[in-house]
This record gives structure tokens, C-alpha cells and sequence, in this order.
């Protein structure tokens, strides 16, 4: 089954129009999730927004957002003037130039997509882009209302299809200077930079994201499976704490290592979270979903934190 696009309309070149469909290229769907639930009874818990004064629960139909222009002082949004100030798509991803491939710094981009013909009768036509870009080793830098914002997007011919990334605007780019402005300048020379020449040119390999854990996900699934068989959980032992004295002596070690091609081995517990939570995603998959409820009468319980009072930005709504 075609996964579900996340957008279509028409990429748009002069006077070249071929519609095409967006699909996420990146989801979070497979991680663990947590619910927050009563301890007492095992139920689930909701949260709801309170006056952060009164205390008084606030109702959805009176809840309205605010920028905060000052201390304490907010100017209030009403959902109608919001819609109104945001830019109207027309489904179009024009395409303002094209640009070398390694043009645009890695820093700016955002998020990765899918692009595609969205009929059987544009596959030529965007056939017929894809394979001009492919030749040139060229980049499209195109513009599109998308998820309500109007937003910069790199297009790159990848296999069958393309790469649509989505960009950061400017000034969400912090500055590269300030972040590195405490660093000291210092030249590398001599047998510490020989080595670590050596050290980098013995480990060259191929970049393959299959070989990469999530150790976090790993391990929350290994504590989950444990949980619901009725196992004691081990705690996991912490890193040794690392003791490096002496620079030059650390790289003669590491070269030493490398030469006789030492290789970190890959912790059983890690696999062993793996296939726990390839497990656990099968028994939610199997498990039959539970009848309809009855709509309860009590209120959820309240949160009062106050998260969420503060109103971030206009346009923060994200893909």
C-alpha cells in the first residue's frame, strides 16, 4: 500500500507544471511511548489548561492565544486573525533556480521528504526533471506554502524519486562564530598530526545508518518486555570513566588499536532490546482493540503546572 502523502500539488519550473506528492522521509511512529497514568488506580491522566491565578480550570472555547510583549503583557490573537495573516497556498512548488549540489550548508537544513509524481500520467514529465537535474548534479531551490508556513525547499533527484528538504529561514541560524569564539587557535603538526592522519585514513569506511543503535530505545524495550514477563530489572552498568593523561600517548594507543584492526563489539543487551522492541510492536500490532467506553462524567485530573500558557510564536505549527 502507497504510504499517505503529506501534501500534493505541482512543482512548478518556468512554464513546466508536474504534479507531484510530498511524503515523510523520517517518522518517530516505531519509538517506545509512555502515557502518564494514576498511580492508585492504573488510569490514564489528561491535562487540562488553568488560570495560572485563579486556578480555575479554562474551557477550550475560552482559550485564545497571546504574544507576550512585555512583562506580563500579551497581545491577544483571535483565531480569525490568525487564519487571515497566513500566506494562502496555491499547491505550488515553484522552483526559483537551481544550484550545485553542495552549494547549500548542511546548517540550514530542516526536514527531509519524499517527492513524487502524484499520477500515473505525470511520471514522465517528472521523470524528465529528475534526469535533467541527475545530469546537470544539480539542486532546485524552490518555494511552496507548506503546513501554513511559507517555507524554502531544496528538491535533489534520488533514486526513482526525490529528496525534498525543507530549510531553515536565516534567522534561525545561530551564529557559527559565537559558538565556536572560545576555542583557541592552535596549529597541529608533526607526529600528533601524522598519527591522527593515520588513525582517520585505517577507519575509512562506508557511511550505513543500519549499523547505528538507538541504545535508548533499546533499553526501554528491553525494560518493558522484562516488566510484563515478571522479570528483575537490571540496572545497566555505567562507563568507566575515561582517563586519558597524555595526548600523544592516547594516539599512539588508538593507532596501535587500529593496526591490528580492533573493532568495538556490539553489546548483547543492545540486540537483545532490539528484538524486544521489534516484539513489543508485534503485540500492539496482534493485541484486538478494546470495545468503546461509555463517555465518563468526572473531569480528568488537572495539571497545574500551567505548561502551555505561553504562546511561542504565530507560526509555530510543525509537519
Amino acid at each position: 500500500m502507497a504510504p499517505r502523502a503529506n501534501w500534493k500539488g505541482f512543482l512548478k519550473i518556468g512554464d513546466l507544471a508536474c504534479p507531484v506528492a510530498l511524503y515523510s522521509a523520517a517518522s518517530t511512529s516505531e519509538r517506545i511511548v509512555f502515557h502518564m497514568l494514576n498511580r492508585a488506580t492504573g488510569n490514564r491522566v489528561h491535562r487540562q489548561f488553568i488560570d495560572e491565578r485563579s486556578g480555575r480550570v479554562v474551557e477550550s472555547e475560552d482559550q485564545v492565544k497571546g504574544y507576550e510583549a512585555g512583562k506580563g503583557e500579551y497581545v491577544i490573537l483571535e483565531p480569525e486573525e490568525i487564519a487571515a495573516a497566513l500566506p494562502e497556498s496555491d499547491k505550488t512548488l515553484a522552483v526559483g533556480n537551481f544550484v550545485a549540489c553542495d552549494d547549500v550548508d548542511d546548517v540550514y537544513f530542516d526536514r527531509p521528504y519524499y517527492l513524487g509524481p502524484s499520477e500515473p500520467v505525470a511520471a514522465q514529465s517528472f521523470a524528465l526533471i529528475r534526469e535533467g537535474m541527475r545530469k546537470a548534479n544539480v539542486a532546485a531551490v524552490a518555494t511552496a506554502v507548506l503546513f501554513r508556513r511559507v517555507r524554502r525547499v531544496v528538491l535533489q533527484a534520488h533514486e526513482e524519486g526525490m529528496i525534498a528538504t525543507l530549510l531553515n529561514f536565516d534567522y534561525e541560524i545561530r551564529s557559527a562564530e559565537r559558538a565556536f569564539s572560545d576555542i583557541p587557535q592552535i596549529k597541529i603538526k608533526g607526529e600528533m598530526l601524522d598519527l591522527a592522519k593515520h588513525i582517520i585514513k585505517t577507519k575509512r569506511g562506508a557511511f550505513d545508518p543500519r549499523a547505528f543503535d538507538d541504545r535508548y530505545e533499546a533499553a526501554l524495550a528491553a525494560l518493558v518486555k522484562a516488566k510484563l514477563e515478571g522479570k528483575p530489572v537490571k540496572a545497566a552498568k555505567p562507563a568507566p570513566p575515561a582517563n586519558v593523561v597524555d595526548l600523544m600517548d592516547a594516539l599512539r594507543r588508538s593507532a596501535r588499536m587500529v593496526a591490528v584492526r580492533f573493532r568495538t563489539r556490539r553489546q548483547p543487551s543492545w540486540r537483545a532490546g532490539d528484538r524486544a522492541r521489534k516484539e513489543l510492536q508485534r503485540k500492539r500490532r496482534d493485541a484486538p482493540r478494546p470495545r468503546a467506553r461509555p463517555a465518563k462524567t468526572d473531569r480528568p485530573a488537572i495539571d497545574a503546572s500551567g505548561a502551555g500558557v505561553r504562546f511561542r510564536g504565530f507560526f509555530s505549527a510543525r509537519p
